[in-house]
């Protein structure tokens, strides 16, 4: 599963005719393609996937979504379990099954 994670925008340019912009994540920043959406300032909040900003929202939004993220990874570590981001490891199957 993938997830589009929320960032603000903190700069804004132009790359071989794409918009671009450095991302801010909670203190990580990030260039993302933000040709997906042509409204957005700096200042404003996006939600980034695989490095293009797929749309924007609201402070409020993003705030709500970066809390959620962090209980998530909270209870994974209570739970003791991997990271939501990792692939569930197969089982290893019988030598004989086919």
């Amino acid at each position: 599963m993938c997830l589009g994670v929320p960032g603000k925008v903190i700069e804004i340019y132009e790359v071989g005719g794409l918009k671009m912009g450095k991302v801010d994540f909670g203190g990580v920043t990030r260039e993302a393609c933000l040709a997906y959406v042509p409204e957005i300032s700096v200042g404003e909040y996006t939600v980034i996937h695989v490095g293009f900003a797929i749309s924007q929202i609201s402070e409020e939004e993003a705030m709500l979504s970066l809390e959620t993220l962090q209980e998530l990874t909270s209870l994974e570590e209570e739970l003791g379990i991997g990271s939501a981001m990792e692939p569930t490891p197969e089982k290893p199957r019988p030598a004989n099954a086919g």
